[in-house]
């Protein structure tokens, strides 16, 4: 007779008659009704300890690992361990070019904003306040102009949004080592300066670093840890004062100056009004603002999945950069601006370069071209050079975006659902876009058209079935009315030539009077200019390589441009319209102009001849 309790499962009932099954084995319980009996009261207290018990083990045993934990402090504390520091809130960062004008003839050569000078912008009816970070110096032109230069000599200055805060700690006798809790949720840790005075009516005083932050430790290094508690606050912790550098003593004063930040919601701030002005032999002068680049980069603290997603590839740079992965790890783990980053080796770039890492990286709209040059000198010079393989070079290469034409087809009956094909043609439409939105527009992120025709056959049950053709384009501006040659490469091989269809078209241009397009000559890969009854009007403007995606224009002169359009769009057909890989610094979006939903009516009728 058996006699051992399957207890795998957690539910409570299937415990409890577990229990009973055992009990009624039993000689002294045979025919015994615990329905009815006192013994189910005890049954119930067995099966609910059992159940709590269970789920608290599986609780516990979830939580003690960074894949399946689901508390915040648990991943935190395990990210911690794996030397990641996951993202406080961050505030936005916006760039503007700020100058002055002083008329008093015994002006300085030089002047200089403080740090922490404050400006004021408004979102959606919001008031924000940004300040300097830094601060910043402008030398007379010789004419009593003054503009103001950032410490890497460009204009552009970073703004930051938030609130100025301070904390201050008086460090105990205690010998073990202490840490100070920071009761703020809003804390900006990277704004975050610290600096320990000798005693607390000293002035005297040294600066640490962030422990995160160092490429080289000593016993007379000055670091320290912000780190997320599990309460959601952070503590500012020290050194052991040996092998990890300096740490405060008794009797002195800790001081923490940081950005209460707002997050995301600053984001998309550009019209900024100086509140601070500048003393200039004791008269006043207001500062002259033009914005440079939109705020952006606001965020609000690091989610469980980026903490879980992220601190192991940290983890693998080990604070250095050798792999591409290492580089897209430290980038986007230490500039909230950059919303996405590759990296790859100069073996994988066409053409080939030895001794060079590739990087690109994807930046909000708002963000200016001034503002993305900031970014990069400040990549360059506070991350890669302390960092990176000596003798290797790096080289910013901006994003090459292709755009997808998709052209979908769908049959629907009307029977199956009270919407019209007008409304469903919409909704599929949507559900195109919104696909883009969720699963591309970023580095690496591949198009698979049977994924996207599958969420479109689960729209309604109307939709009987679906199919998509699919068109890659890319553009590029031409200097109107000079003869120039043009070189596009597209992330994928092309179709070859055929003789019903043609493989890259573009949109319409004006030359000598004539509307006309670029297509390339059935079955073969020679492209002609053709006008719109389709005469040649250029025999032979270049070429395509199937197997390359490399489309060349050569001696192209077009005096207009249809439309009011700045740029020729070339269209192609790709090899295979199934799956759409992007390489290195390509990134694919929806071309919403030339991608339409269409539907056929199919009331799905079997018992009538054609």
């Amino acid at each position: 007779m058996a006699t051992n309790i399957q207890s795998t499962q957690l539910d409570f009932d299937t415990i409890k008659t577990k229990l009973k099954t055992y009990l009624a084995q039993q000689t002294e319980f045979a025919d015994y009704n615990f329905e009815a009996s006192g013994l189910s009261n005890i049954l119930d207290v067995l099966a609910y300890n059992t159940h709590f018990n269970g789920l608290t083990a599986n609780f516990a045993l979830n939580e003690a690992f960074l894949n399946t934990a689901q508390l915040r402090s648990s991943v935190v504390s395990h990210a911690e361990a794996l030397g990641y520091n996951p993202r406080s809130i961050t505030s936005a960062i916006a760039y503007v070019n700020i100058s002055i004008v002083v008329s008093d003839s015994g002006r300085p050569a030089t002047i200089t904003l403080p740090k922490y000078s404050t400006f004021n912008t408004s979102v959606d009816d919001i008031n924000y306040t940004f300040y300097t970070t830094e601060s910043v110096t402008a030398t007379d032109d010789g004419t009593g102009n003054y503009s103001f230069l950032n410490a890497l000599g460009t204009a552009a200055i970073a703004i930051q949004e938030g609130v100025i805060k301070t904390k201050t700690f008086n460090v105990g006798s205690t010998t073990d080592r202490q840490i100070f809790v920071i009761p703020d949720l809003t804390v900006d840790t990277t704004t975050a300066t610290v600096n320990v005075f000798t005693s607390s009516s000293s002035s005297d005083f040294l600066s640490y670093s962030k422990l995160y932050d160092a490429v080289a430790v000593d016993a007379t290094s000055t670091l320290y840890q912000l780190r997320e508690s599990p309460n959601g606050f952070y503590e500012l912790a020290f050194s052991d004062g040996t092998t990890t550098g300096v740490k405060p003593t008794a009797g002195n004063k800790i001081v923490m100056t940081y950005l209460s930040s707002k997050g995301a919601t600053a984001n998309g701030g550009s019209g900024f009004t100086p509140t601070s002005t500048i003393t200039v032999n004791a008269s006043s002068y207001n500062l002259n603002v033009v914005t440079s680049s939109a705020a952006a980069g606001g965020k609000d603290k690091e989610g469980i999945e980026s903490i879980r997603f992220n601190a192991p590839i940290t983890f693998a740079a080990q604070q250095r950069l050798v792999t591409a992965g290492d580089y897209k790890a430290l980038i986007l783990s230490k500039y909230s601006t950059v919303e996405d980053c590759v990296a790859w080796g100069g073996e994988d770039n066409i053409p080939a370069t030895y001794g060079k890492v590739f990087i690109s990286l994807k930046f909000p709209s708002t963000v200016s071209e001034a503002g993305k040059t900031v970014i990069k000198d400040n990549i360059q010079t506070n991350l890669i050079r302390p960092l990176s393989v000596m003798s290797i070079d790096s080289t910013f290469v901006d994003p090459e975006t292709t755009f997808i034409e998709c052209s979908t087809f769908f049959t629907f009956n009307p029977n199956k659902t009270g919407s019209t094909v007008k409304a469903t043609e919409t909704s599929v439409q949507n559900a195109v876009n919104n696909y883009f939105k969720l699963n591309l527009q970023g580095f690496s992120k591949s198009f698979r058209r049977s994924n996207i025709l599958s969420d479109i056959d689960e729209l309604s049950e109307a939709i009987l079935n679906s199919r998509m053709n699919i068109k890659l384009q890319q553009r590029f501006t031409p200097t109107l009315g000079t003869s120039a040659s043009y070189t596009l490469n597209f992330p994928v091989a092309l179709a070859v030539p055929d003789d019903v269809n043609h493989v890259v078209t573009s949109n319409t241009f004006n030359i000598s009077g004539l509307v006309c397009v670029i297509r390339n000559q059935l079955k073969t890969n020679i492209l002609q200019v053709v006008d719109a009854d389709s005469n040649i009007v250029v025999d032979n403007v270049g070429n395509y390589t199937a197997t390359t995606g490399e489309v060349k224009i050569i001696g192209f002169s077009p005096s207009t441009i249809a439309g009011g359009q700045t740029t020729i769009n070339i269209s192609v057909t790709p090899a295979s319209q199934s799956t759409i890989r992007p390489l290195r610094n390509y990134i694919l979006e929806i071309e919403t102009s030339k991608s339409f939903s269409s539907g056929t009516v199919d009331y799905d009728i079997t018992q009538v001849a054609l």
